[in-house]
C-alpha cells in the first residue's frame, strides 16, 4: 500500500521505530512553510536552526534508504500550506494511506485531524516516542485533585522510572529536592567555560529566507552559528555539559550576570524540543556520568537539571494538553497593557531588561530565571495582556513551541491561568534581581531606591500590582504575609509608589 509519512518540523526523532525498516512503498514528507514561519514572527536563529535541522535530518533518512520528498521554503511545488502540499502529493504519488505523529502543538493537531475526516483514504496516527507521559496521564494523575502541584508529579516519574530512588519509595540523596542548593549568585568564579563549539554552514538558508521576505526578529552571525542542527552535534553537548558544566550547574542555574550569558546551562532545550536527543538519554547520560565522577560532584547539581526535564518538562506539557484549547485564552488577571517598543529593540535604561532582552535578540536564548524574573516579571508587574506576552516569548527563543512556551509563560510566568500552574504569581522588587544578578550594579536607577525619580522601577511596579490586584490575592494563602504588609503600609507613602508605579506604566519606553 503507497503510504504517506508526514513529519513536522519538531519530529526530528531519530530513534523512532518508524525508521527501523525500509520500504520502498513508504514516502516520507518534510516542508519549509510559509505557514510555519508566519503565524508568529520567530527569531530568525529559530527559523534557521529549524530549516537546518530539518535538512540535515531528511539527508539522514535518504542515507538510511528511505525515500523522502522534501520542499524548501522555495521549491516551485510548495503551496506553503500543510493541508495544500499534502493534498498535492496524495494525488500526484497516488497515496493510499496518510500516517502523521502526534503534533505538539494544538492549531496542528486540530489541522491534521480536519484533514484526516476531509479526504477519502486510510489514515493513522502514531506516537512520536519522546515524551516520558501520554498526553493523557497527567489528567488522570491529577484527577479528583484540587491542585495540580508540579513536586507530587515530579516524585511520581521518579519513582515510575527509577531515577534516583533508592527504593520504592525513597530518593537518593534523602530528599527530593535540592532547589535550596540552586540558588548561588555568579561573582565571577568558578570560571565559566567556553560554549561547545559546531561547524554550521547557513549561510544559503539564511539568504534564501531573505529573498523570501520572511518577517523575523533578532539578529544571527553566519560565521559562527552555534546551535546544533543534527543528532551527533546534540550528542557532543550533551557530553560537553556533563563534562565540563555539570559540576557546577546546580548552584548556579538561577544566577544573571552582564558577562555570562550561559553560565553552566546545558544549552541542550532545542535539541530536546526538536525530538534530535530524547529526554531519557539526556537524564540517564548526566546521571551515568555523576554516579562516575561523585567525589567531584556534588548531587545537587544533579537533581536540579533532572527535576527540570522528568518534572518540570514533562508537567508543562501534560497541563497543556488537559488544559488547551481554553487555556491559551485565559487572562484572570484582566491585564490589558501592551508591550513596550524596547521589548524588540533592547533599548531600555534599566539594566536587567537591557540584557535579557539583548541576548535574547542577540542569542535567540535567555535561562528560565531571566525569562520569568526579568522580562516576566516587568510584563505582569505593568500589566501587559498575556496574549501579547505568549507572542513575543513564542517567537524570540530557539526552544519555543507552542507546548513549553504557553504554560510557562501564561501559568508560571503571567498567572494568567488564575493558578494552575503556580500557586502565587512570580513577581518581585528589584531586591530579588540584586540578589541574584550583577545587574544593579551599574543600573542608572537604584536598587535600594522606591519612589524616587531614580529608583528602581521594580520597587514601586511590584507593590502597585499587589494594591490593584488585592481582590485576586486576598484569600491566597501564599500571598498572605506581602498582603499583610501591604495593609499595613503608610498611605502616604502607598500613594507615593502608586505615583512612581503609573508614570513607568503609562511610558515605560522612557525608563
Amino acid at each position: 500500500m503507497k503510504t504517506l509519512r508526514l513529519l513536522l518540523g519538531d519530529q526530528l526523532n531519530y530513534e523512532h521505530s518508524w525508521y527501523e525498516n525500509t520500504d520502498d512503498e513508504v514516502l516520507y514528507f518534510m516542508a519549509e512553510m510559509k505557514q510555519e514561519t508566519n503565524y508568529v514572527k520567530h527569531h530568525i536563529q529559530k527559523v534557521v536552526a529549524f530549516f537546518k535541522s530539518m535538512r540535515s535530518f531528511s539527508s539522514w533518512l535518504e542515507s538510511e534508504n528511505h525515500q523522502v520528498v522534501y520542499y524548501t521554503l522555495t521549491n516551485e511545488k510548495n503551496q506553503q500550506d500543510l493541508v495544500a502540499n499534502l493534498k498535492q502529493l496524495i494525488n500526484e504519488h497516488g497515496i493510499e494511506k496518510f500516517e502523521y505523529q502526534l503534533p505538539d502543538e494544538y492549531r496542528l493537531d486540530e489541522q491534521l485531524q480536519n484533514f484526516c475526516n476531509e479526504i477519502d483514504i486510510e489514515t493513522e496516527a502514531y506516537d512520536t516516542e519522546h515524551f516520558l507521559t501520554s498526553r493523557t496521564d497527567f489528567a488522570e494523575f491529577f484527577k479528583g485533585k484540587k491542585q495540580m502541584v508540579m513536586e507530587y508529579f515530579y516524585r511520581d516519574m521518579r519513582k515510575k522510572y527509577d531515577i534516583m530512588m533508592i527504593s520504592d519509595k525513597n530518593p537518593e540523596g534523602g530528599k527530593w529536592n535540592f532547589d535550596q542548593s540552586n540558588r548561588k549568585k555568579w561573582k565571577g568564579s568558578p570560571e565559566i567555560p567556553d560554549i561547545k563549539r559546531v561547524d554550521n554552514s547557513v549561510e544559503e538558508i539564511l539568504d534564501m529566507i531573505q529573498k523570501a521576505d520572511i518577517e523575523t526578529i533578532g539578529s544571527i552571525d553566519v560565521t559562527d552559528f552555534q546551535w546544533p542542527t543534527n543528532r551527533e552535534d546534540c550528542l557532543k553537548i550533551l557530553d560537553y555539559f556533563c563534562n565540563t558544566l555539570l559540576v557546577h550547574f546546580g548552584d548556579y542555574q538561577d544566577a544573571m550576570h552582564t558577562e555570562e550569558r550561559f553560565l553552566f546551562h546545558s544549552r541542550l532545550s532545542f535539541a530536546m524540543n526538536s525530538k534530535m536527543l530524547h529526554p531519557k538519554e539526556v537524564i540517564e547520560t548526566v546521571i551515568s556520568y555523576w554516579r562516575n565522577h561523585k567525589e567531584e560532584i556534588d548531587i545537587s547539581q544533579v537533581e536540579g537539571f533532572v527535576r527540570q526535564i522528568l518534572g518540570w518538562r514533562e508537567y508543562m506539557r501534560g497541563m497543556y494538553w488537559k488544559e488547551m484549547p481554553s487555556y491559551k485564552t485565559l487572562n484572570t488577571l484582566q491585564n490589558t497593557n501592551s508591550l513596550p517598543d524596547f521589548f524588540w529593540t533592547g533599548k531600555t535604561k534599566m539594566n536587567c531588561l537591557k540584557h535579557a532582552i539583548t541576548q535574547s535578540l542577540e542569542n535567540a536564548y535567555a535561562h528560565h530565571i531571566q525569562r520569568l524574573m526579568i522580562t516576566g516579571n516587568f510584563a505582569l508587574l505593568t500589566q501587559m495582556h498575556p496574549d501579547e506576552v505568549d507572542e513575543w516569548y513564542l517567537g524570540i527563543y530557539i526552544d519555543a513551541i507552542e507546548w513549553v512556551e504557553i504554560t510557562n509563560t501564561r501559568g508560571m510566568s503571567q498567572f494568567a491561568d488564575g493558578g494552575l500552574v503556580a500557586t502565587k504569581p512570580y513577581v518581585s522588587s528589584g531586591s530579588y534581581i540584586n540578589k541574584m544578578s550583577n545587574y544593579c550594579k551599574d543600573c542608572v536607577y537604584k536598587v535600594s531606591k522606591k519612589e524616587t525619580e531614580d529608583a528602581c522601577p521594580f520597587n514601586s511596579l511590584y507593590w502597585n500590582f499587589l494594591d490593584e490586584k488585592r481582590e485576586h490575592f486576598k484569600d491566597n494563602q501564599r500571598m498572605t504575609m506581602m498582603m499583610s504588609l501591604l495593609n499595613k503600609m503608610d498611605k502616604t507613602k502607598l500613594e507615593a509608589l502608586k505615583n512612581r508605579a503609573q508614570a513607568v506604566i503609562a511610558n515605560p519606553d522612557d525608563y
